[in-house]
């Protein structure tokens, strides 16, 4: 069983996949391309499933990142929805 820090790395180095994967959908939006972010609604339910597993005191320290992906999502959000 993965100790509790590895734990909360993996989840913090997978808020960092999402992200990059949100600023590529991003890019592809403003190019004109559609995008299917079905991929990335399970990713982020997932996503939010392992946060919760954490020890609260863990989570808190992923706020920060929490809230920069949440406001890349929200930037793809507008995007698509200006299209």
């Amino acid at each position: 069983m993965p100790s509790v820090a590895t734990h909360a790395q993996a989840v913090h180095a997978a808020i960092e996949a999402m992200g990059g994967t949100v600023l590529v959908a991003r890019a592809l939006v403003q190019g004109g391309r559609q995008v299917d972010l079905e991929g990335l609604d399970r990713d982020a339910t997932a996503l939010c499933a392992a946060v919760l597993a954490l020890r609260p005191e863990e989570g808190r320290l992923l706020r920060p990142a929490l809230e920069s992906l949440l406001h890349q999502v929200n930037d793809l959000a507008a995007e698509v929805a200006r299209r």
